[in-house]
Parts: C-alpha cells; sequence; structure tokens
C-alpha cells in the first residue's frame, strides 16, 4: 500500500503595514516595524526549513514587501506567482488559487490577508498540535505564519482535511 505524498501549506500575513494619507488600501507599504518582521519570517522559515517550491502571493503592495524581504533570508528562491485573486478572498477563491498548485510540489506559500488566511485555516484545519486552532481563533496577527500538513493532493485539500502542526509570529529585533 502507498501512502499519498505529504502536502504543506504556508499561510503568511503580512508584515505591518504603514497608513500613509492618501494611499490606496492596495498600495499601502510596510512600515518600519513591518520590514523588520518580514526579515524575521524569512529567517524562521531558513531555520524551520520551510522553503516552499512555489510562492502565491497577494498583489498588495504590503504582500509584495513581505515576501521580498523574506526571501532574502531564505538560501534558495522558490517560483513565486503575484495573484489578483489573492487580495482579500473568500476561502473558496483562495482555496481554488492553491489547488492550481502542481502536483509534482510539496509545499505551497501563500502571502495574503486576513481575515482570508485565518477563515482558511479554520476551516481546512480539522485538527492541531497544541491548541493552535484556538490561538487562530483568538488572533492572527501580522507577520504570522501558519503550516498545515495532510496526505494527498492539492485537489483534495478541503474542510477538515489538514492538520494545523505549526504556528508563529515573528518579530524582528527594534533598533
Amino acid at each position: 500500500m502507498t501512502t499519498a505524498p505529504l502536502r504543506r501549506l504556508l499561510l503568511l500575513r503580512h508584515a505591518k503595514a504603514a497608513r500613509p494619507s492618501g494611499t490606496e488600501d492596495h498600495e499601502r507599504p510596510l512600515s518600519a516595524r513591518g520590514r523588520r518582521d518580514a526579515r524575521a519570517v524569512g529567517r524562521l522559515m531558513a531555520e524551520a526549513d520551510w522553503l516552499p517550491d512555489l510562492v502565491l502571493c497577494s498583489t498588495a503592495r504590503r504582500a509584495r514587501e513581505t515576501w521580498e524581504l523574506a526571501a532574502g533570508e531564505l538560501a534558495g528562491l522558490p517560483l513565486m506567482r503575484c495573484e489578483s485573486r489573492l487580495y482579500h478572498p473568500p476561502v473558496p477563491v483562495l482555496l481554488a488559487v492553491v489547488r492550481e498548485a502542481s502536483a509534482h510540489m510539496s509545499t505551497v506559500l501563500v502571502v495574503g490577508h486576513n481575515p482570508s488566511l485565518r477563515d482558511t485555516i479554520l476551516v481546512t484545519a480539522g485538527d492541531a498540535v497544541d491548541g493552535k486552532l484556538q490561538q487562530v481563533r483568538d488572533k492572527f496577527p501580522t507577520a504570522a505564519i501558519a503550516l498545515l500538513s495532510w496526505h494527498g493532493t492539492w485537489q483534495e485539500l478541503n474542510s477538515h482535511k489538514a492538520l494545523l502542526t505549526e504556528l508563529a509570529v515573528a518579530r524582528g529585533p527594534r533598533r
């Protein structure tokens, strides 16, 4: 009997954004804290060996900047695709984008926004390690990253299919 391949979905909420006057939401840049935290996300991913095969990133400036700074801390660079459907999507749309991942990819990272990411975790995680689901229900802050795992295909990711195995919030040092 063969076991279905292990899939890992990383969901990363963009780092803290600034709110410059006259700037549309989609074009908001990261704040100084956000830039520090985005680099910390990259270091956390490198230390945990969470290098994705594919990055699916919202087209919002703060999401793209988060990934660019995080990627600078990684040893290798995966394929990256900016996806307009990831700018504040409902859960079914976010999952539709993820389900388009190629079968040979084992780990996909989505860089996006709340409440979309939090809701996706709560819908897809059938269980979690160490009370992590309650932590997500309470708050999924900026620069938070969650790791969902399951055996199967990308197309099989649906309600309660995955296990929430990791949850971390990256905070860079203040200078």
